[in-house]
């Protein structure tokens, strides 16, 4: 896809996107065997529901129909969010990973797999967990320092939420 249809696709369809109270994250045209697949990847700092991607699909489809953006041959779009794994690119990326597990590349210093703790407008304030025992150790990444982020997925992560409602049953087990 040529730069300039990439441009006049997110023209069009960013306000549509942002009227519906979503980000427009990324836009791609792919070819699989002779169909086309437009792909359309939207989120928002409170996540994207089922409903909001069906009620987006809906208005994209209609505004590409209109307009006859995507041409004459036949194409399918897709919509969907970034997933869990996603690589954080924007400032608001960042701070919607805030409280996951990221590993960062960084520019000089090699690799670190840390918990976003706090992302200000410089950088990000991290937790990299402790080994063997250790406990874990807070560090400041600069924005500059940051080469490439990317989410990782937490199959054993326990909530705040979920620690404090153990803590409590177990209290409450002890009592009765």
């Amino acid at each position: 896809m040529s730069t300039t249809q990439s441009e006049r696709l997110r023209e069009l369809l960013e306000p549509l996107v942002t009227s519906q109270g979503l980000d427009l994250e990324e836009i791609a045209v792919d070819s699989v065997g002779r169909k086309r697949v437009l792909r359309v990847v939207v989120d928002s700092d409170t996540g994207a529901d089922l409903d909001a991607i069906a009620d987006v699909s809906r208005a994209l489809s209609a505004k590409l129909d209109e307009t006859n953006a995507m041409g004459e041959d036949t194409y399918d779009l897709e919509v969907g969010t970034p997933g869990a794994e996603r690589l954080l690119t924007e400032h608001r990326h960042f701070v919607r990973a805030t409280g996951r597990l990221v590993r960062f590349q960084l520019a000089e210093d090699g690799e670190l797999v840390a918990r976003i703790l706090r992302v200000d407008g410089e950088g990000v304030d991290v937790e990299v967990p402790g080994v063997k025992g250790r406990k874990a150790t807070a560090r400041r990444l600069t924005f500059p320092e940051v080469a490439r982020a990317r989410v990782q997925v937490e199959f054993s992560r326990k909530d705040s939420t979920d620690s404090k409602n153990t803590e409590k049953d177990m209290k409450e087990e002890e009592e009765a």
